[in-house]
């Protein structure tokens, strides 16, 4: 089963999203987008590289991926994170929060990649 994008309006009149899994859980949070057309982009830039192959910069001599990729990385407590890079190189999404184990992260990915593909857009919160 997809996941669900589901795009909201901040109090300040921003516009974001999160995508949830199939199982409700919200596995990606936006940044905030000064109008709704750059949010539902960054919707469709997610959907588009969801399923972009994992350059692991944990280990030495890895092999450098074109974009779109995953980087997984260290971040500077020592845990384990990743970011999505478009196909131009732009930063579009990563992980919030440090994950003790580098198979944790690459759930989180995984996560990512089921969810969007397929994922449905809910916009009727902005109808409130």
């Amino acid at each position: 089963m997809p996941g669900k994008f589901v795009i909201t309006k901040t109090p300040k009149g921003f516009f974001r999203f999160s995508l949830q899994a199939a199982n409700y859980q919200t596995v990606l949070t936006s940044k905030n987008y000064s109008s709704l057309a750059t949010c539902r982009d960054g919707v469709e830039t997610i959907k588009k590289n969801a399923l972009a192959p994992v350059e692991d910069q944990t280990v030495k001599n890895t092999e450098a991926l074109k974009y779109p990729k995953y980087e997984v990385y260290f971040d500077t407590a020592g845990k384990y994170r990743y970011r999505l890079l478009a196909s131009n190189g732009q930063n579009v999404a990563m992980a919030e929060d440090g994950y003790a184990t580098k198979s944790g992260c690459l759930n989180g990915i995984d996560a990512i990649s089921r969810a969007a593909v397929d994922a449905t857009v809910d916009e009727s919160a902005l109808e409130q």
